[in-house]
């Protein structure tokens, strides 16, 4: 299983706090030797790539040029980044920029994990054979309520329908949430709130992985 840490724009996930919590997550990580990366904002990828794997939260389909406010790939990847998200819910995109952000990514050596709404989102961007995709569906993120649990048909739908590893989120907070979704045929997992917002995240990571 691979466990994907989004550390989104929370406070505690965002500067000197996302240092000091790659540091717990990459004690975790360690100390139970499963595979965890996690994803940060790009202007924290320097120094959370020097501890962790670490993947940008997002990248533009640019080339260098005049292209001011947007995060160019070659960037994030001389920071140090191996991999970007796509398309989270909270940063939705068009196909064609989905598409264009897939090759540029391919091009500088970046993997991609594809974040993906429903069943038929998936087929469609499978196709443009990321490196992952992600099914989260966005009425359950931060809910505490697991796409596991609540939609578990959507999980193995997706599984069957792809070519690609998949992996699931969504409310995702507890090792039984994880077993279930591997049980479903998903290859990993994606968490935000229930290790970034929690008091003691390295206890709440624990709690997850299995």
């Amino acid at each position: 299983m691979l466990y994907v840490i989004n550390f989104k724009a929370y406070r505690n996930g965002t500067g000197k706090n996302a240092v000091k919590l790659a540091k717990i997550i990459k004690k975790v990580k360690d100390k139970k030797r499963k595979k965890i990366i996690v994803a940060v904002q790009p202007t924290d990828v320097p120094r959370v790539s020097k501890i962790i794997t670490t993947f940008s939260q997002h990248v533009d389909p640019i080339s260098y040029g005049a292209h001011t406010g947007w995060i160019l790939p070659e960037a994030v990847k001389q920071a140090g980044a191996v991999g970007t998200l796509l398309n989270h819910s909270e940063r939705k995109l068009s196909y064609e920029e989905i598409k264009r952000s897939v090759k540029r990514a391919r091009e500088v050596k970046l993997k991609t994990i594809i974040c993906c709404s429903d069943l038929d989102e998936c087929k469609k961007l499978s196709r443009l054979k990321p490196d992952y995709i992600a099914i989260e569906p966005p009425e359950l993120i931060g809910t505490g309520r697991s796409v596991s649990k609540e939609k578990p048909e959507l999980i193995a739908r997706c599984k069957k329908a792809i070519e690609v590893p998949l992996l699931c989120g969504a409310g995702i907070t507890n090792g039984e949430d994880v077993k279930k979704a591997r049980e479903l045929g998903a290859d990993g997992i994606l968490v935000a709130s229930a290790v970034i917002k929690s008091k003691n995240p390295g206890k709440a990571l624990l709690d997850i992985i299995v």
